[in-house]
């Protein structure tokens, strides 16, 4: 496992850059709330510690992890410099797991390569809920944490290219 003696949240302050004039649009998936309002925690105190102002991330709420590619491109138009998009999928009985985890990486995918805002991919796909716990704020830290560093990099990148 990739998160195996790893905590999601640690991270040296120092390599981040000054994230104080960069404003953030995060798209949370309300499927598997418990899990995406962790995510959202982890990504929204992280941008906070970061020096970002409250006032400069933007929350958008959408359905499910499906969604979150066209709440991402919306979230692209409105003049934020990274997108952070949070969800959660746990594998389930049938192939519905598989379709929604690759259409969803796909077209955030899609949308870093066709458009100029980043989008930073936090969904979670895991086996069961005990993996996701254990990501969202759990045993291995938090991925929203990992996401929101990324897109403060990410943002970094994009105002100096």
């Amino acid at each position: 496992m990739a998160t195996e003696n790893k905590n999601l949240s640690d991270y040296d302050k120092a390599t981040i850059p000054n994230a104080s004039k960069f404003r953030f649009g995060i798209v949370v998936s309300e499927w598997n709330d418990t899990i995406t309002e962790g995510l959202y925690k982890g990504a929204h105190d992280t941008l906070i510690e970061n020096g970002v102002l409250p006032n400069n991330i933007v929350r958008w709420n959408v359905p499910g992890s499906f969604e979150l590619i066209y709440g991402a491109k919306k979230m692209q138009e409105q003049m934020v410099n990274a997108v952070i998009a949070i969800g959660s999928v746990i594998q389930g009985e049938t192939k519905h797991f598989d379709f929604v985890c690759e259409a969803v990486s796909q077209g955030i995918k899609d949308l870093n390569v066709r458009r100029e805002t980043p989008v930073i991919f936090c969904v979670l796909t895991d086996n069961n809920m005990q993996q996701a716990v254990e990501r969202s704020g759990g045993k291995h830290g938090n991925k929203g944490t990992e996401a929101a560093v990324a897109a403060i990099k990410m943002a970094e990148l994009r105002k100096n290219s």
